[in-house]
């Protein structure tokens, strides 16, 4: 081992011990020995035990772990501590800046335990509660975050999606007569991908055209090109003939299992040299699917059957938004703002769903606070008139036991409840089910809120029987929340097309916590257009008087 591997295994012993708040002198002494150590110009590997513990800074028992490295390889001090430190904490320590007593903190009193976590917790302004948390700590963490997600190997979509339009547009401006688009996972809208791709139709492209304004570190393959975006996104960009372009954007765009599908559906047919896509669809007799839809196989049996394809849904479909939250509890605007940009963004409701009071950790409204929010709602609905409606909701907890927060007494009184799981996340398939179940059969349950509290790239959702669940919801009259937030998209997509064959409604929602977080609303569009959801099986399509009817449908 290297002076500088081995000094950064005391760096990582110092910063693991401080979380856990061990002794602060041999928390020193092993930040001391890392200083040391790094800069020190003889090899540790060239000197015996008595010459390094005669090191300023060493001594004899920092010799003797630097001893055990050299003929183990490993430290066990710290693999214990790593032993009882969960992997996404250790992985908080990476952050540039973020040093272990704020991860302490943040483990201890948020429960936070990897970076998806965390970024998800400052975007809900949960941390300017803590101490030594304000909101330009909290921004500045945030953007640590970014900065470190953009690092890693997967991204998601909403990361990215702005600078991959910029991308295209940057290179549509110096290739004006040259057809190119965006192709692979970026094109079908998945919730993560792992690079931008492009296709361009131009066979001959010289380096120059990517110069380092737009572009780093371009290298040919023998698809075209690699290389970064100055923000250090991946990129791939496939080049082709103008003769060929649609038959490649076509193959680029598909899912694995979707292009097998069509080849095996189409054995006798080839679609090679067609310059547009379209021309691939019309070979097959098909009707054109939009490229969200080309991650499922079985849509290409009802298209090929005589079946239509769906109607999407749009952004410019959504009437109403029905989850937000204001000050009352986690939210950082209060309700007359978010009421207002609501209404200026051009939709007809809003519905305000602060946390219940069982929600501790983001402020949940105790009755009382509750009922002063209700004579706030009032006020505003009697200011506004008849064009533009506020309702009162409630993102209820789902208790341990499936019981919803709150006397019934005031349950019956909310226009609609959206029921989330937000403590005990560490169920089997068997508790998780139930647990929802339970709440999805309580009378005054609207909507089931992100039925299995993923958080992408960070936190895989609890376990649940996906097609119980939503039997419950056909059967009960209840809605799925595909919650928007891009850090969530839960329902899955991948499940939208059971619960519409169940006549189960998908409300579209966007958890805003700010007002800029009711624009999220767009990537649950595109997520929920992957699942095949039209207008009319989503509630946020609804009129204002629609979705009061709709509220009133349960079976309370």
């Amino acid at each position: 081992m290297t002076n500088k591997e081995i000094a950064t295994v005391f760096r990582q012993l110092a910063e693991l011990m401080e979380l856990h708040g061990e002794n602060p002198f041999k928390i020193r002494s092993y930040q001391n020995a890392y200083i040391t150590l790094r800069k020190l110009d003889q090899p540790l590997a060239d000197m015996d035990e008595a010459a390094i513990a005669n090191v300023k800074g060493v001594g004899k028992a920092i010799a003797d772990k630097i001893r055990e490295l050299q003929t183990t390889g490993t430290l066990a001090a710290l693999e214990k501590y790593k032993r009882i430190t969960p992997e996404g904490v250790q992985e908080m320590l990476q952050i540039p800046g973020f040093g272990p007593k704020k991860i302490q903190s943040l483990w201890r009193d948020l429960s936070v335990e990897s970076t998806g976590e965390l970024l998800y917790a400052v975007n809900e302004n949960r941390l300017l509660e803590l101490k030594g948390f304000g909101k330009k700590t909290q921004e500045d963490l945030r953007q640590k975050l970014e900065y470190y997600q953009r690092t890693k190997d997967q991204f998601l979509y909403a990361a990215v999606e702005a600078e991959a339009q910029h991308l295209l547009a940057q290179l549509q401006t110096r290739l004006p007569s040259v057809h190119l688009s965006l192709t692979g996972a970026i094109r079908r809208c998945c919730p993560v991908l792992d690079a931008i791709e492009i296709i361009i139709a131009s066979p001959a492209m010289e380096t120059q055209i990517f110069d380092n304004q737009i572009l780093e570190n371009i290298q040919p393959q023998p698809y075209g090109f690699a290389a970064k975006t100055t923000s250090g996104y991946p990129v791939k960009i496939y080049t082709c003939s103008p003769a060929e372009f649609g038959s490649k954007l076509f193959r680029y765009s598909a899912a694995p299992a979707f292009l097998d599908h069509f080849m095996q559906l189409f054995p006798a047919l080839s679609f090679k040299g067609l310059p547009e896509e379209t021309d691939v669809f019309a070979k097959a007799k098909l009707p054109y699917l939009e490229p969200e839809l080309r991650d499922l196989p079985q849509l290409l049996d009802r298209v090929k059957n005589g079946n239509s394809p769906p109607k999407l849904l749009k952004n410019s479909d959504i009437q109403g938004i029905i989850h937000t939250h204001t000050t009352y509890s986690d939210g950082i605007h209060t309700l007359r703002e978010m009421v207002t940009y609501a209404q200026k963004q051009g939709y007809s409701y809003i519905g305000i769903t602060d946390h219940s009071k069982s929600a501790f950790y983001a402020n949940g409204l105790k009755p009382e606070r509750l009922l002063e929010q209700w004579a706030e709602i009032d006020t505003l609905n009697a200011e506004l008139g008849d064009d533009f409606h506020i309702f009162k909701g409630i993102e209820s907890d789902i208790l341990n036991d499936g019981a919803l927060d709150y006397s019934e007494e005031l349950l019956q009184q909310f226009d609609f409840i959206i029921a989330s799981v937000h403590s005990n996340l560490r169920m089997d398939e068997e508790k998780a089910t139930h647990r929802l179940i339970t709440a999805i059969e309580n009378p005054y349950t609207t909507i089931l809120g992100h039925p299995t509290g993923r958080l992408l790239l960070s936190r895989p959702g609890y376990p649940i029987d996906y097609q119980k669940v939503i039997d419950a919801c056909a059967t009960n009259g209840v809605a799925i929340e595909l919650n928007a937030n891009p850090y969530r998209l839960d329902l899955d997509w991948s499940w939208i097309p059971y619960a519409m064959e169940k006549g189960v409604k998908i409300a579209v929602n966007p958890d805003a916590h700010s007002c800029e977080g009711i624009h999220h609303v767009h990537f649950g569009v595109l997520a929920a257009r992957k699942g095949g959801l039209t207008s009319q099986a989503c509630i946020n399509t609804l009129s204002i008087n629609e979705f009061a009817i709709f509220c009133k449908k349960t079976s309370r």
